[in-house]
């Protein structure tokens, strides 16, 4: 997971909208200004919050539990709200990240022990990053050491994914990038695919082992070729700085959320795209 975190931001403000039933009630989160209501008619289904951000436009959907009493829908709720105004994790403060690392050990309790022996085929898919809290940092590096970034920096973040295949063992993180360009430049926009294979380690952990990097550019350069950089060979890469593997543990996981600790302790969050 090394290679995902040697990412760059740039934090963005967020709004909130959602539409909602016309007989309910209503209980208020003031820390990320979300509103949940609970229908009072049993007829009624709520409708799920959208935490929409105010300048990536990137969106995040929030199912309103059904049952006040059915623990796990309410605990993801919990840890959703706690994570959903911070984009990615990029806005985080201390006081955030505890919020956010104590929903998720609720949940983590809760779900009880992964074992991806039985629930491999759950990892399939395309998964959204919504909280990583490795971003607070500032750093290029994540949680990693790394150059200190800030808003000159030519670069913006956007979505991050992963793309897991249980059938060929590709594990590809996606990133979403926007690089600056010298005025009067328009900023290139360029998706790069950190491509891994995965292995199984134990019932609830996975180790990845970094193939190669190709970047894909967008917009008005889409036409041009994907570049393709591969992989630093063993012999050359310093001993001290091996960043062609990673593990990491998946601590809770259904067919929609999936939390994830990272060898150096990151906590991530992705519900599936």
């Amino acid at each position: 997971m090394a290679s995902l975190l040697n990412l760059v931001h740039h934090p963005a403000s967020t709004s909130l909208s959602h539409s909602l039933p016309s007989s309910s009630s209503c209980c208020f989160f003031p820390r990320n200004n979300i509103n949940v209501f609970t229908p009072k008619s049993k007829n009624i289904k709520p409708s799920p919050l959208i935490v929409k951000s105010a300048e990536t436009d990137e969106s995040i959907t929030i199912p309103i539990p059904s049952n006040p009493f059915d623990t796990i829908p309410n605990l993801k709720l919990n840890l959703l709200s706690a994570v959903s105004g911070l984009n990615r994790g990029l806005a985080a403060n201390e006081e955030d990240l505890q919020k956010a690392d104590a929903a998720a050990k609720e949940l983590e309790s809760a779900g009880g022990l992964v074992d991806l022996s039985e629930d491999l085929d759950k990892l399939q898919g395309r998964w959204k990053l919504i909280y990583s809290s490795a971003f607070s940092s500032r750093t290029l590096g994540g949680s990693r050491p790394g150059p200190p970034i800030g808003r000159l920096l030519p670069i913006t973040l956007g979505q991050v994914y992963q793309r897991i295949d249980i059938l060929s063992k590709d594990f590809d993180n996606i990133v979403d990038l926007q690089l600056g360009a010298p005025w009067p430049l328009p900023p290139v926009e360029v998706t790069a695919t950190l491509a891994h294979k995965f292995e199984l380690i134990g019932s609830s952990k996975i180790k990845i082992v970094f193939d190669k990097t190709t970047v894909k550019a967008n917009g008005n350069f889409s036409q041009l070729p994907p570049l393709e950089i591969p992989r630093i060979p063993d012999a050359l890469r310093p001993q001290t700085n091996n960043t062609g593997t990673g593990d990491f543990e998946i601590t809770y996981l259904d067919a929609d959320t999936r939390v994830t600790r990272g060898d150096r302790g990151e906590l991530r969050v992705f519900v599936i795209s």
